[in-house]
């Protein structure tokens, strides 16, 4: 039997079709380039003080520059 934790098959194909409808309304034009992968809010407080630190991990993939001579020394 399923735990609580599993996900229905129904979810996951929600999931699934989402995902694939986002790749296809996307334009890999216009697409972001950085990814926010972790957000971590440590806050303390002391006091009449709130101490807060923000904490932001994120990927950035840079895209292959086409140099204009590289490309015309390989047309000849």
């Amino acid at each position: 039997m399923a735990s609580s934790k599993d996900k229905s098959i129904m979810r996951n194909l929600g999931e699934f079709v989402g995902h694939i409808i986002k790749g296809v309304k996307t334009n890999p034009a216009k697409a972001t380039t950085k990814q926010e992968v972790r957000r971590e809010v440590e806050e303390e407080v002391r006091g009449e003080v709130i101490l807060r630190r923000t904490t932001i991990e994120e990927v950035e993939y840079k895209s292959p520059k086409v140099d204009s001579d590289s490309e015309r020394d390989t047309e000849n």
